[in-house]
């Protein structure tokens, strides 16, 4: 291991150019090259192909019989919000209160979290913070994972405002436990109206915000009003957390009504709609693929099959690893699900990278090995979607050539050497 500690510190500047050489290139938009080589300079891709020649001077890493791929990119997480789920006082994802338009998730981001290096190693190289709780949780903002601070490691700030819609479905009845002494029964609350209440809610307050944003000068500066008006040039895009058909046509109402960029996340019954988020050019960020259909007559399988009928009808969607416990690790493996069910692997590899990047809005840097974007690149020794051969050698972000060390690897190092135990067992 390069470093004996749990916290490995970022890579420097990269300070001279490096080639890649002799490996299965992925570029991200569908395209694979054979024995091809790619160039990094100045943080940059320089150039991709099968006939690249090294300036004087340059690094070369012989990746023969391996796979280059671009970072992966995780579009929707509490990374660095969040270090234990179970432990209270590691958690800084929520706010109390239901409107919270004027919440950044970036200055609570944490470069110091355990959670961060793991997903390194596993190629992912980008992620979008989001904010959780209340009815509009506040803006994400999209990071690189190797940072100082998060003033380092952001990448586009509050590139997004996150409204949760209400559920709308009526919950099941209870078995009435308990008999007297318990005062006055209160008359049965109606989650669908309150639901409905809340987005007429939200609605008045774009109405108010739409209209502040209009205004040339204010009297006073409203922060809520304020961190919301990048939705209406469209420099900002609405994320609406959603999975039913009822959730998203409602969501759909926001286009028409404010002009908005839209994004659904959850989106597990999208597919029963995708013609609609086609025209009206809404992108999805799917729920992992490893879930429980929707509804009761789905088909079993419809988790798995939902981002190919999602390809199938045009729509932007990506693939995102929201579990509690793997918290992104199992991003790569997510989208080689999806390969199983109707996606090429090339489409579930773009579905990780460069459409994550289209729809958190870095595409112009980033999502592909392209000349003139980012070197954010992976090399590993098998394909990366598959669990049994995926071995990430190699990550550089910015041309930086990353620490692949992270607290799982030091305590199997650990364990190995105290009980004198052999690779692979």
């Amino acid at each position: 291991m390069a470093h004996a500690q749990e916290t490995v510190y970022p890579a420097p500047p990269q300070s001279q150019p490096i080639l890649i050489t002799n490996a299965t290139i992925h570029i991200g938009n569908g395209q694979v090259m054979e024995n091809a080589s790619i160039l990094i300079k100045d943080g940059k891709i320089a150039a991709v192909g099968t006939n690249v020649t090294a300036p004087a001077g340059s690094e070369t890493i012989n990746a023969q019989g391996k796979h280059v791929y671009p970072g992966l990119i995780l579009t929707e997480t509490n990374l660095g919000l969040v270090d234990v789920n179970a432990v209270r006082a590691t958690s800084d994802a929520r706010e109390i209160g239901e409107l919270n338009a004027s919440v950044r998730s970036i200055v609570a981001y944490n470069t110091d979290s355990k959670v961060i290096n793991t997903l390194r190693s596993n190629g992912v190289l980008l992620a979008n913070i989001v904010p959780e709780g209340g009815l509009i949780s506040g803006s994400s903002s999209v990071v690189q994972l190797d940072a100082w601070n998060w003033e380092d490691a952001v990448y586009k700030m509050d590139a997004g405002i996150h409204f949760r819609m209400p559920a709308l479905m009526p919950r099941p009845r209870g078995f009435g436990f308990g008999g007297g002494g318990g005062g006055p029964q209160q008359p049965p609350s109606d989650p669908v109206k309150e639901g409905l209440d809340q987005i007429e809610s939200i609605k008045s307050f774009f109405a108010q915000a739409k209209a502040y944003a209009a205004e040339p000068t204010h009297a006073q500066t409203n922060l809520k009003f304020e961190a919301v008006k990048g939705l209406f040039d469209k420099s900002k895009k609405l994320y609406v957390h959603a999975n039913t058909v009822k959730q998203m046509l409602i969501a759909l109402d926001f286009i028409k009504q404010f002009g908005v960029d839209l994004v659904i996340v959850g989106g597990m019954d999208s597919w029963q709609i995708a013609d609609l988020l086609k025209q009206n050019n809404v992108s999805v960020i799917l729920n992992q693929p490893h879930n429980l259909p929707m509804l009761e007559d789905d088909d079993v399988d419809q988790p798995y099959k939902t981002a190919a009928m999602l390809q199938k009808a045009g729509v932007l969607f990506t693939i995102t690893d929201n579990d509690g416990q793997t918290r992104g690790r199992n991003l790569a493996f997510n989208a080689g699900t999806t390969a199983a069910y109707g996606l090429t692997k090339e489409e579930a590899l773009q579905a990780i990278t460069l459409n994550a990047a289209k729809i958190i809005g870095v595409a112009d840097r980033t999502g592909s090995l392209e000349v003139g974007k980012d070197a954010n690149i992976v090399i590993s020794e098998g394909d990366i979607l598959d669990m049994r051969k995926n071995n990430v050698t190699d990550a550089f972000i910015q041309g930086r050539k990353i620490d692949l060390t992270d607290k799982q690897k030091l305590l199997d190092e650990k364990y190995e050497k105290k009980y004198k135990l052999k690779k692979g067992f």
